[in-house]
């Protein structure tokens, strides 16, 4: 039997669980201030994410860019030139402070994520394109390219797969499209492997969204306004990341993952993104808490790491002993009436658009301080 761990020391039971913590979260002051060493050594942070949103966020602040933004000004830069530039610099900077985590994990942790432009979404070719520009400029082996797992960045990311750069696939919500990311990641190193690139160098996570699951679900449950609709809040997103885990664990379990395991593979593992808790009436701590499982990764912005260290309890693995219930609860929730396919492609829908309004915006900042 799995004992209660002590609050105190749920950071570093999460690790002893297979969970490798990753804070989602940078900005140049973070990085030049010591705070985000500090953080790697206090809180069990041993990868960083980014998206449009942080960057945005950071560049908002621009007393730490502003010297870097007048050099860009006086060199004619464009502001997607300014921005390439800008948000490299802090993934390299990051990275270089990562590194010993990378070194002593062998590649599997010490990592810093950097996502392609969001307006490339929908367009195969420039995702590939620019994820080998990204790769060439920060030009460090711990970074990870950022790809969504749109339709037109399914063939993307097995072509930068195959291309030996490591990615990490976003803006991942059911569990069928997560089974297309597995099999593009499969082909991908099997691209690889056939041009002689060693696979052993790759590595890849599948960022598979948590806590907008809930809200979109919530509010068709709310709507539908029944007793068993209402006994059903908050059970969608938890239910639907364990049945992820479940597909993962079978799909690299099979001979075509046998033979590539034998090359020196590794696992594409399942990373739970988006695990702040926006609804108040819940657990602040249940997106991580709840997820606990060997060979996955959880990235969380700072507000959330630091009230599961204080709040947090951990009991052991959460997840493969409630894959049975949590198929349930989707069956019972899709028989309220949520149709989850809807649901699912809305997400992506907002998910995309909620990046190119960040992404826009920060275009917008930063031109205005090359122009000022």
């Amino acid at each position: 039997m799995t004992s209660v761990l002590p609050a105190s020391d749920t950071l570093s039971q999460l690790s002893a669980h297979g969970v490798s913590l990753w804070l989602d979260d940078l900005s140049r002051d973070l990085i030049r201030s010591g705070r985000l060493a500090d953080l790697i050594a206090s809180r069990n942070i041993v990868g960083v994410t980014t998206n449009p949103t942080i960057f945005q966020g950071a560049l908002a602040d621009g007393a730490a860019y502003r010297d870097q933004l007048a050099a860009l000004a006086a060199s004619g830069a464009s502001a997607d030139d300014a921005v390439r530039d800008i948000t490299t610099d802090d993934v390299r900077a990051a990275a270089d402070i990562l590194a010993p985590i990378y070194e002593s994990t062998k590649g599997e942790d010490g990592r810093i994520s950097l996502e392609v432009d969001p307006r490339l979404a929908h367009d195969t070719d420039a995702t590939i394109a620019q994820a080998h520009e990204l790769a060439r400029l920060v030009d460090r082996p711990n970074v990870m390219i950022k790809i969504p797992a749109t339709l037109a960045g399914l063939p993307a990311i097995t072509a930068v797969i195959g291309a030996g750069i490591s990615v990490n696939v976003t803006l991942i919500f059911s569990p069928e499209r997560y089974a297309q990311v597995i099999d593009a990641y499969l082909a991908g190193l099997e691209l690889a492997q056939a041009r002689g690139i060693d696979v052993s160098t790759i590595r890849s996570v599948a960022s598979f969204f948590i806590s907008r699951v809930d809200t979109e679900v919530d509010q068709r449950l709310e709507r539908i306004g029944t007793d068993d609709a209402a006994a059903l809040l908050g059970r969608a997103a938890i239910a639907n990341a364990r049945l992820a885990y479940r597909l993962y664990e079978g799909t690299f379990a099979g001979e075509r993952w046998a033979a590539l395991a034998a090359a020196g593979a590794h696992k594409q593992r399942p990373l739970w993104a988006s695990t702040g808790v926006k609804n108040p009436a819940y657990d602040p701590t249940r997106y991580v808490t709840e997820l606990v499982a060997p060979g996955t990764v959880n990235t969380a912005p700072l507000a959330t790491i630091d009230v599961v260290q204080q709040q947090g309890v951990v009991t052991g693995d959460t997840v493969t002993p409630n894959c049975d219930s949590a198929a349930a609860d989707i069956e019972a929730i899709t028989a309220a009436g949520v149709d989850f396919a809807e649901v699912f492609t809305l997400l992506e829908e907002q998910a995309v658009e909620k990046f190119e309004q960040s992404w826009s915006a920060l275009l917008a900042e930063v031109q205005r301080n090359l122009t000022a």
